[in-house]
């Protein structure tokens, strides 16, 4: 076994849901290259993503903060610059640090999630950078042309980080004469195989490097976001309905282009056909990444690098497909949302190979991982690696937290005021899981109680599907963990933007303490403590 530093591979598969996989119990052989890898990895069963959406997960995941500590809750957020990105970190220690993004969110918008990157190229947007695009320039012709290039993507970069911040441009972006632009044209969900490519080739290559100089690459793939447009062969294999029911086609094609309804809550169920063609597409989709997948780790592997890489794959957030008439990934927290793949490599033996963890996890912790990997944590961090023994103190209560995002509930009022209030689209909510339980509370503190006692009771280990609500069945229950879920609100809410120093963030990394004698009998009282 290589003592050198390993390599670091982090790889968020965006808007993957967990039950799509094969590995993970799904009966359709959607992920046969993921299966493998994870037949020679650790895989969590119940990894929980902090947020519903792209913004906030990630900032989690390069701050090891929940969203209310770090406070990048919007679109227009940026993370304050008191608080150390992931990146940030692994660089100062000594690591090349590059990012592959595919997602404008991550890889465009002005909100700090860059910070620490060496190098970071785009493969969506308006003007991508990917490797060499203008050439390696020569002579006084080729400084100009990247001095060209340079200040257009600046321009461009202002251009597309206004259509985050102001809700006069997003609702342009959805018009009919804007979607199939910015969907085509401004290739939105970018380029996988390239990325994964360029990936592969920085850490075989290692072009430029000093030999002992390890590497941290950064991945966000958009192969499953919407909107569905997968090769033939997969449609054949997973949606062939597509392929002979103009009616289907019809409605996929409609539903590609309907920005504002990957968005809005249904008003009514899909019916048999329309739920057959989402998932059949989503199916697709996956599939078509898993192909992708597996040729970047046959390539690492037959290089030789694999041993001595703890690659991450994760998602950020899953996405509904019709599920409790829902569709994407804006407003709630159900398991469709926040129950997310994570299977990690890792050459140390720390994270046994072959092995499946039941527990519950937060994805927060692949920052504490990470950095404990790379031999640059803390000893708080330390105590938050995933590769502590199932059991050990880590996070003993995992949370969630579903933050409106300001400009889509602007746009959801303005078009259908009553199904806001209907379904609660402008309200908070959060979730905590203890046990054998989850406990979703919506509202309660955004200045109204209009849905304060909304609460959501469910034994997520029993009922994956969220079928039975027990809230009415078992109110102790209900009762002891929303006091949880209060007292994280009250230690953790806001607190991100407040703490000015380095030390203040690193006691933000401790798991809420819930010393409330009185709290922890009822929770040993329910069985979901142990003495």
């Amino acid at each position: 076994m290589s003592t050198a530093r390993p390599d670091i591979v982090f790889i968020v598969l965006d808007t993957q849901r967990r039950d799509r996989l094969s590995c993970y119990g799904y009966p359709l052989p959607t992920s046969p290259h993921l299966d493998a890898f994870a037949a020679t990895s650790t895989r969590f069963h119940h990894a929980v993503s902090a947020a519903q959406w792209t913004v906030p997960s990630h900032a989690t995941m390069f701050t090891g903060l929940y969203p209310s500590a770090h406070g990048v809750l919007q679109s227009y957020s940026r993370l304050p610059d008191h608080i150390p990105t992931l990146a940030e970190r692994l660089s100062a220690g000594g690591y090349y640090t590059a990012g592959f993004c595919n997602n404008p969110l991550v890889g465009v918008i002005n909100n700090g999630l860059r910070r620490g990157f060496y190098s970071f190229l785009n493969y969506s947007g308006l003007l991508t950078s990917r490797p060499n695009q203008a050439g390696i320039p020569s002579g006084l012709v080729g400084k100009y042309r990247q001095f060209f290039k340079r200040s257009l993507a600046n321009l461009l970069n202002r251009v597309q980080d206004s259509f985050a911040r102001s809700e006069l441009m997003l609702a342009l972006s959805f018009t009919p004469l804007m979607v199939p632009l910015w969907q085509t044209a401004l290739s939105f969900k970018g380029n996988t195989r390239k990325s994964l490519d360029d990936a592969a080739q920085l850490l075989i290559d290692r072009k430029g490097l000093d030999s002992d100089q390890p590497i941290f690459s950064f991945l966000n793939l958009m192969g499953t976001h919407m909107p569905y447009h997968p090769p033939r062969q997969y449609v054949e294999r997973f949606a062939p309905n597509v392929l002979r029911d103009k009616a289907a086609q019809h409605y996929l094609k409609q539903f590609n282009g309907d920005i504002y309804g990957w968005l809005a809550p249904l008003a009514e169920v899909l019916d048999e056909r329309q739920k057959a063609t989402l998932d059949g597409m989503y199916d697709a989709e996956v599939a078509y990444q898993d192909e992708l997948l597996g040729a970047f780790f046959r390539r690492l592997a037959e290089s030789g690098r694999l041993d001595n890489t703890l690659v991450i794959v994760c998602s950020d957030h899953g996405e509904h497909l019709g599920e409790k008439q829902f569709i994407g990934h804006s407003i709630t927290l159900y398991n469709e949302l926040i129950q997310v793949p994570l299977i990690i490599h890792d050459p140390s033996g720390n994270l046994p190979k072959g092995t499946v963890r039941e527990e519950v996890v937060s994805t927060r912790r692949l920052f504490h991982t990470v950095l404990t990997s790379a031999g640059l944590a803390n000893e708080v961090e330390e105590t938050l690696t995933l590769a502590q023994a199932p059991g050990s103190e880590g996070d003993r209560r995992v949370f969630a937290e579903a933050i409106p995002p300001q400009n889509v509930v602007n746009l959801l009022y303005k078009r259908q005021p009553e199904l806001v209030l209907a379904r609660a689209c402008d309200q908070p909510r959060r979730a905590v899981w203890i046990g054998n339980h989850k406990l979703i509370e919506t509202g309660g503190d955004s200045g109204t109680d209009r849905f304060a006692n909304r609460l959501e009771l469910y034994d997520f280990q029993q009922d994956p599907t969220e079928a039975l609500n027990l809230s009415d069945i078992l109110p102790e229950n209900v009762e002891v963990l929303q006091e949880c879920l209060q007292q994280f609100v009250g230690e953790y809410a806001g607190k991100g933007v407040e703490y000015g120093d380095r030390a203040g963030a690193t006691e933000q990394h401790r798991a809420p303490g819930f010393d409330d004698p009185e709290v922890q009998r009822r929770l040993r009282d329910l069985g979901y403590l142990e003495d």
